[in-house]
């Protein structure tokens, strides 16, 4: 309801495209089904997944046209690059596409099963590199780019071109080793079985180290 507004300045078309595409959805969305057998679906909710599959093969032949064209004309400068993102985020690509992979990936955290059988979800991983393409030429990627790495949790050598040899030595970190390590002024913890090494975070957490 908040982008009412913006919804006024779309064509109809493309309202009537978005409603289905939420329709499906919330056909697809599991209810509270009472002695239902686990992974048997009907024949009415298998052919929405269907449905759902036919809708998303059109939108990524869609967007795998429209994208290298973007990004070709992008590429020219940083002008061209806002000029061209500002088309690109009112054409179905920038409608349509982030609200049905936020909706594929809920489907899939709610039913995983069903989603598999739908089998739309391999048709989006054909749109990374198109993707990735366009989003490459955006000012300031590689500042951006430097801020995510830059995130606790995430190990650096991992990103630095070393090989996965070198990633397997360390396997198992025992509790002793962590408890020395702590002891030595590290601050290793751990979540859902993984140790992370958050000690650059304590120093610019305000929460203080006993929350951490």
């Amino acid at each position: 309801m908040d982008q009412e507004l913006y919804s006024k300045e779309r064509s109809a078309s493309l309202d009537l495209l978005l409603r289905f595409q939420r329709l499906l959805v919330s056909k697809l969305y599991p209810a509270d089904c009472v002695g239902q057998v686990p992974n048997t679906y009907s024949p009415d909710l298998l052919g929405v997944g269907s449905l759902l599959k036919k809708y998303t093969a059109l939108l990524c032949t869609h967007i795998s046209d429209i994208l290298p064209v973007a990004t070709s004309i992008a590429c020219t400068s940083h002008r061209h690059f806002a000029e061209v993102s500002f088309v690109v985020d009112g054409d179905l690509t920038g409608i349509l596409l982030p609200e049905l992979v936020v909706s594929i990936v809920l489907l899939l955290s709610k039913n995983a099963g069903l989603m598999q059988e739908a089998g739309a979800i391999p048709l989006l991983a054909g749109l990374l590199e198109h993707l990735d393409r366009f989003n490459h030429l955006a000012p300031g990627k590689e500042r951006d780019d430097n801020e995510d790495l830059a995130w606790p949790g995430i190990m650096g050598s991992f990103f630095t071109g070393q090989s996965c040899r070198n990633n397997e030595e360390v396997t198992l970190i025992r509790k002793a080793d962590l408890e020395n390590h702590n002891k030595d002024g590290g601050f290793w913890t751990v979540i859902d079985g993984k140790v992370y090494d958050i000690k650059d975070f304590q120093t610019q957490s305000l929460t203080g180290s006993s929350i951490l």
